[in-house]
């Protein structure tokens, strides 16, 4: 038999037991609440080669590729226990199963890994949380998808309503059809169908209703039985407490704002502030994408090695509200085509760091290039550290905390040496360290960051909506904070 023959008959081998993997994850999350995850990332709805491929991305980042035939028999053992909604990370039972020198079986070893989520210690699935979208654009949309996708079996969060000024003829139906589409980020996963006697998007089985309304004070939400909801404004209309507040109406408990908060609103990151979120806190901001991909990474080195100051430089893709071609726009250079140029503007993400982290002391400056793509920016982070290092233990650290940090959902990182913006499209981390760029020099380390400033960052929203929510589920093999 050749070389060529024995690789096929491996992939193929590969491919059977992915496609067994299938049914096992399905089940575990419609019946269990359980998101089956390797390396951070979810296998829940994903075909045999995207199983395949999410497997042999961990080469890129633990240095070997990480087999089905390796995971498969964890995924099995998880299937023989009586576990609660969570969150079970096949890469990291792998990896901790290799360094356990007890001779425990994989049953054994699985068993004590996720008895967190077993047993009497295994939370109680709760009734699905209403949430409302304000808006419908760019970021709303993705969230919706998103919702939609992680409906799972219903206990979590349930997309009721979306509310939009009113439009012309068939206004439901192009709403709906610009759910279904999208040039950036493609189809969406499933089926959608529109009634619109009754004014609703039927997504995956989700009844959305589409409410018109061109002021939030005009609304009762529990006109359409929606109850203790989530409102989550993606208009960017209001930003400080007391315009965000007019969406405090019955039927609302609380409202997210996928903008920069003003004022005393609470800028959360999730994954380093998302904790000091109190109960009590109706109102709160999830910042904006560019904040959410420096802090995690920030934090990440502050912690390590002291940040001293830094300077974060943007280059960021454009966004609606500059022009298509020039014409009148209130801010300076915006108005010029984003299409045509490069576009020097302002970015509010440095001084929101300190909303964010403020226990870091150092000073954070920061400006923003728009260039002329449609989505995936880059953040470039120029730090001076309280201590000088290497450019191996940064990259190592980095690659660490990528893995097994409780920031392993926040930070991505990637050591291709070809990559580049559109590779990052559809990214669910905040942001990927470019480990090809990462320099270094005595106390100086400059990061190059990527993060799809659209799907990313709804990701980050949705993560927030949950943690405030109450489901949230806790992630096995737990990490060291």
């Amino acid at each position: 038999m050749t070389v060529n023959d024995d690789s096929f008959t491996n992939w193929k081998i590969r491919e059977e037991i992915a496609e067994s993997m299938i049914p096992l994850i399905g089940k575990l999350h419609r019946e269990r609440d359980v998101t089956v995850l390797l390396h951070s990332r979810s296998l829940v709805n994903k075909s045999v080669v995207s199983i395949l491929k999410t497997h042999r991305f961990a080469r890129q980042i633990a240095g070997a590729e990480l087999s089905v035939t390796e995971t498969m028999p964890f995924l099995q053992a998880l299937t023989t226990l009586d576990l609660g909604p969570s969150q079970i990370d096949l890469g990291m039972l792998a990896t901790m199963y290799k360094a356990d020198e007890r001779g425990l079986s994989v049953e054994e070893f699985t068993a004590e890994a996720v008895a967190g989520a077993t047993g009497a210690n295994k939370i109680e699935r709760r009734e699905p949380r209403d949430v409302v979208l304000y808006g419908f654009g760019r970021i709303g949309r993705l969230v919706a998808r998103l919702l939609i996708e992680k409906a799972g079996s219903g206990n979590g969060l349930r997309l009721r309503a979306i509310v939009v000024r009113g439009g012309g003829a068939q206004d439901i139906v192009k709403r709906a059809s610009l759910l279904r589409r999208d040039s950036i980020h493609g189809q969406f996963q499933g089926t959608i169908t529109v009634d619109e006697d009754s004014g609703t998007i039927v997504a995956n089985g989700n009844a959305i209703k589409v409410i018109y309304a061109d002021d939030p004070t005009s609304v009762d939400y529990t006109e359409y039985g929606i109850r203790d909801a989530i409102l989550i404004d993606n208009t960017g209309k209001w930003r400080d407490r007391e315009g965000l507040s007019r969406h405090l109406r019955p039927g609302i408990e609380k409202v997210v704002l996928t903008a920069p908060g003003k004022g005393d609103v609470p800028n959360i990151v999730h994954g380093v502030n998302h904790d000091t979120v109190k109960p009590e806190e109706r109102i709160l901001s999830c910042a904006s994408c560019t904040t959410n991909a420096i802090v995690p990474p920030l934090k990440a080195m502050d912690d390590e090695y002291g940040v001293l100051r830094g300077h974060v430089e943007t280059v960021h893709s454009f966004t609606n509200d500059q022009n298509l071609l020039d014409n009148y726009h209130k801010s300076d250079r915006r108005g010029r085509s984003a299409a045509l140029n490069m576009v020097i503007t302002e970015t509010g993400a440095a001084s929101a760091v300190a909303k964010a982290l403020p226990d870091l002391k150092a000073k954070i400056s920061g400006s923003s290039i728009r260039v002329p793509v449609p989505d995936v920016s880059i953040a470039i982070l120029n730090l001076q550290l309280a201590r000088e290092t290497t450019r191996e233990e940064v990259h190592d650290y980095l690659r660490e905390v990528s893995l097994t940090s409780p920031l392993k959902r926040q930070i991505d990182f990637i050591t291709a040496p070809d990559a580049v913006s559109s590779d990052f499209i559809g990214s669910r981390h905040a942001s990927i360290v470019d480990a090809g760029a990462l320099k270094v020099d005595g106390d100086n380390a400059i990061l190059y960051l990527w993060y799809d400033n659209e799907f990313g960052y709804s990701c980050q929203v949705v993560r927030v909506v949950q943690h405030v929510s109450g489901v949230e589920y806790p992630t096995f093999p737990a990490t060291a904070v």
